[in-house]
């Protein structure tokens, strides 16, 4: 009788672990990372070559037993294998966990082409003046063609759209655009060779005039000149000067 009842359990746990690892079933799973892109990682079965993709949030679920070997493959993380255990099977949180694949560059070189530009490229000649958006307008609408009208009248003319714009005085509104535009060119290159800080600690400007003084010290030519060559020295000194006198008009206006 006893013999009959070992024969039987050796029998049935035979047959129990030949079904584990004879016949596969679905494995659910899922993968982990460093990063919210989980999806669209291959999951490959190396036994049976069966191949699944994880969802959006890493998820998968694939025919597998213990003893499969499961491989997990994606441009952006590291290949990573996984040997099946019963345990993986009876786990309903089962992870793999995967590193990011991290590119990384021996040498990055960085070159200067200041000879290539759109005269080298023969675009523009060679010699020709360029212009500002304000200076262009002004330019256009000051400019004699005569050959505005070579095609109507023998020999060709000259274009009246200058002496209309001068009449109109449009001409004038643009010479002032330009003149703004220049100003508005200085203050910039101004700003960025000095800080805020700058115009209020070390000139003793009011920060409520510093605006004004901008304005006040690009209208004056010689110190133009002198900002346009960028030389902060030189500049600095100058400003300094005319700090002096904007203080001095301030003062009088306050009274």
């Amino acid at each position: 009788m006893i013999s009959k009842i070992i024969c039987f359990l050796v029998l049935f746990l035979f047959q129990t672990g030949w079904s584990q690892h004879g016949e596969r079933t679905i494995l659910k799973g899922r993968i982990i990372s460093n990063t919210n892109d989980l999806e669209g990682v291959y999951v490959i079965n190396a036994q049976t070559e069966a191949m699944v993709n994880t969802t959006t949030d890493g998820y998968f679920s694939i025919m597998a037993k213990s003893g499969d070997t499961l491989i997990f493959s994606s441009i952006q993380f590291k290949e990573n294998r996984v040997l099946l255990t019963p345990e993986n099977f009876s786990d309903l949180n089962f992870t793999v966990k995967l590193n990011l694949l991290i590119h990384q560059l021996q040498e990055v070189i960085i070159k200067r082409y200041d000879n290539i530009n759109s005269v080298a490229l023969g675009i523009v000649p060679s010699g020709q003046k360029s212009y500002t958006p304000a200076e262009r307008k002004l330019q256009t609408a000051t400019a004699l063609n005569p050959t505005a009208n070579a095609g109507t009248m023998a020999g060709g003319s000259i274009s009246a759209d200058p002496i209309f714009n001068f009449f109109s005085g449009r001409t004038a509104m643009l010479k002032k655009e330009v003149a703004v535009e220049k100003k508005e060119f200085f203050i910039r290159l101004l700003e960025n060779m000095f800080t805020l800080d700058h115009f209020v600690d070390r000139l003793k400007i009011p920060v409520e005039y510093v605006k004004g003084f901008e304005y006040y010290v690009v209208e004056n030519e010689s110190f133009t000149k002198i900002l346009n060559s960028k030389n902060k020295t030189s500049t600095e000194f100058l400003l300094g000067e005319l700090a002096v006198k904007y203080k001095e008009i301030i003062a009088c206006e306050a009274k």
